[in-house]
This record gives C-alpha cells, structure tokens and sequence, in this order.
C-alpha cells in the first residue's frame, strides 16, 4: 500500500478510502503517509518536466502534475480539477525588495489559481476524495477563501454545498463568490472559531463531508505550493519560506512537502519556515513565545480577515512543521500588513491583506536579525488582490479604521480639459 491515513496521537491507521476526518478512536488529527521508500525510484525530476509538456488535464494541473505525493494511486475519472496551480514566481523587484529588507525576495502568487486564492490546491483533492467516498453534500466555515473554492469545485462535480460564514467577519468579495457558485450561504451569529465548531458538529453526525483545513486531503493538496515552487527553482532550496498563519493549513501542509522533498532526495537541504500572524490573531505565536507551555487562544481581531481565527486546527502539525524546518513565528500590527500590501500592490503584483503579512514579517525578521539581509527569501501571498477591495479603496482614501494611510495613492478629480490633463504629468512632460 503506497498511502494510508494515520492518526498523529494514537498512531490509528486506515485505508486511504476510508470516510474519516479525524480519527475515530482519540479525535486526534489524520495524516496521509506515503511509502516514500516505494514511490523514490519514480520520482525523478524529469518526470514533472515531461508533464509540463503535456495537455494531459492531470499534468496540466499544478497539483495533480505531482500526484505521486499527493494522492498515488487515484483513478484519474475521479479527479476534480479546474487547472489549478501553476502559480507564477515572481521577483520581487528592487524597491519591493528594499522594503522588506532582503536583498534576494520572490514573491509565489497563490491568488492566481481559479478562484483567486491558494485554496483550490486543497479543494481539489478534497473534493476528489469526497468523489472516493461517495459523498453527495460537502460542508465548510470560511472566512471567505475556503467557500469560494468549495462552491466552485463541487458546482463542477454534482455536490450540494453548504457553507457558513461568522457574520460580519468576511470580505463581500467572497460572499459574492459563494453565492455565484450556487452553494448555500448561511451566517452564523459568533466568530469563524464558533462557525468552525458547529460545522464539525455537522460534519460528525449528519451525512455531510467537511472541507475544512483539518481534513488531511486539503493539505496534501496544499502542499504542491512548495513542490511547484521549488520545481520552478529547479529544485534549489531558499533560505526562508514565508507564509501568513490562520488556520495554519499551509503552515502544516509547506513542512510536510519540505520534509518529504528532502527525505526523497529531490532538495538538498530543507529552508526554515517563518509563520507570520496579525497581531490580534497571534495564538500561535503566543505559543511560541512561552515555548509551547500552554496552546493559547484568542478572540480573533484584524483586518486581514482570512487569518481572523483565534483557535486554529492545524496547531499541533504546525508546531511539527516548524520543528522539522527550524521554523519560528512572528507577529505584525494591522498598520504594518497595509503598509505592506500598499508595496506589494504598487510593485504590480497586488494581494489582499492577509497575503502582506509575509513581507510585513519579513520586514520585521530582518530588523530583529532572524533573517539576513543577504538570505534567499520567498513569500507565499495567498489570495488575489480583488478578494477585499473595500479595503484597497479605504486604504487610498485614508477612512480605513485604525489605520494611517502612509502611502496613500489619492484618487484625483478634474475638469474634463487638456490643461487639467497635462498638469498630471508635472515634471515628466
């Protein structure tokens, strides 16, 4: 058997086709394990570059083109894919770079996949197992990302979708999405950490499958984000991996590739992990801080609304990730992410709020000395910069709450006239 699922606590195994999220004995978090041993003599690099020439829709597929580590033996009618991945690695530029305050920064642009966000990488392994399964209704929390990318995929597939929101806690580019895709739209009275409970109360005794970060099958997905990126670098491991912190299904999924690609031989050396939370949703890194005594919990508040989660549910294989990549863990002010996601958009790239926590931790990694200014740097930006434009146009207009708009780009008005024109370009005509 090339994969199973195991139980991280109690060490449980199943088959891979088995309906399970979380372990039926002790509750405790599934992995997907993979016979490494098994799958080493395949895996040799130029089998991804001969995929990249294929119209294949498995290899035109920036997840399923690896599928080897994500789901090996899948019947490819089962699969449920919209071409996601193949996601653009972009160098940061020079004045981007000069703001984080590294000299080598490459940007992996997550908001490029179908949906707008790195979430169809899970969803369509999620939802290709909950095709395995035989699953008809398929259920999420979302503070907005993870309901977008579901409606879509099981739109494509036949399911029922039912997805639920914390009132007030979602950007309305994302409710938009949900309800375009035809899934059913509910809010619920609590943050996304109440929403979360009571859909894994679904989940557990209605006959409905949950999509959320903790099933294991998301993360293998996810985890193509580190196989592609470090493909596309021809398999040339940077110094720093960083990647904002919410649920932490990144976090956890980005350790397990790295840990897997290095066990396989494809790198070298595995590059250290920086997990970057908003400083009113730091749970983790209040971990971190008192050296993983106590799992601390938050009421969560910022206006990075996709890493508003104040309990997340991958805490424990995050805590493995950062461990098995020398990681560490770091906070940003709300001040601090829009100021980064200003410099990030200028630059032409443009993420929503969340996705700037990267180069906001950057930034401050730097001027503590954990990352050096000569290190080899990628940020992973999560979502596309249209998935909260409210926060763009209150950002340029100075009215965001709480927030100083240093590097405002005003929106001008004129007199429909040619002087009132040439007067915009100043110095430069």
């Amino acid at each position: 058997m090339l994969s199973l699922l195991k139980c991280m606590d109690c060490g449980r195994e199943d088959a891979l086709d088995a309906r399970l999220i979380t372990c039926p004995v002790c509750g405790g978090l599934l992995d997907v394990v993979h016979d490494l041993d098994a799958l080493r003599p395949a895996l040799a690099p130029d089998l991804f570059n001969r995929r990249l020439a294929s119209w294949d829709p498995l290899d035109r597929s920036g997840v399923w083109r690896y599928r080897e580590l994500v789901h090996p033996a899948v019947d490819a009618a089962q699969v449920v894919t919209r071409g996601e991945g193949n996601t653009t690695l972009y160098p940061a530029g020079r004045r981007l770079a000069e703001y984080a305050g590294v000299a080598r920064l490459h940007l992996k642009h997550e908001g490029e996949n179908p949906t707008g966000s790195f979430k169809d990488r899970g969803m369509t392994a999620g939802v290709t197992q909950a095709r395995i399964v035989g699953a008809r209704s398929v259920i999420c929390a979302s503070t907005g990302n993870t309901s977008a990318s579901m409606a879509s995929y099981a739109a494509i597939t036949g399911l029922q979708a039912l997805v639920f929101f914390p009132v007030g806690y979602v950007a309305l580019g994302k409710i938009a999405q949900s309800l375009a895709y035809g899934a059913t739209s509910v809010q619920v009275e609590g943050d996304f950490d109440d929403t979360l409970d009571l859909v894994r109360q679904a989940a557990d005794e209605l006959p409905i499958y949950l999509l959320n970060s903790v099933n294991p099958f998301r993360l293998e997905g996810q985890k193509t984000i580190m196989i592609e990126l470090l493909h596309q670098r021809g398999w040339h491991a940077p110094d720093w991996i960083v990647v904002p912190g919410g649920n932490l299904g990144n976090s956890s999924a980005f350790g397990k590739a790295l840990h897997e690609l290095h066990a396989l031989g494809l790198i070298d050396r595995v590059p250290r992990l920086a997990i970057v939370q908003a400083e009113g949703a730091d749970p983790l890194y209040r971990s971190y801080r008192d050296g993983w005594q106590t799992r601390h919990t938050v009421r969560a508040e910022t206006l990075a609304t996709a890493i508003r989660i104040g309990n997340p549910a991958n805490y424990p294989k995050a805590i493995r990730a950062l461990a098995w990549t020398d990681g560490v863990v770091t906070e940003v002010s709300d001040q601090a992410i829009l100021d980064a996601k200003a410099q990030i958009d200028a630059a032409g790239i443009g993420c929503e709020p969340a996705s700037a926590a990267t180069v906001a931790g950057i930034r401050r990694l730097v001027d503590e000395g954990t990352i050096a200014p000569g290190d080899d740097v990628v940020a992973v930006l999560t979502g596309h910069l249209l998935k909260d434009p409210d926060a763009v146009m209150k950002y340029h207009a100075g009215t965001l709450a709480g927030v100083a708009s240093t590097y405002a780009n005003t929106m001008r008005t004129i007199q429909p006239s040619l002087d009132a024109v040439a007067a915009l370009l100043g110095d430069s005509v």
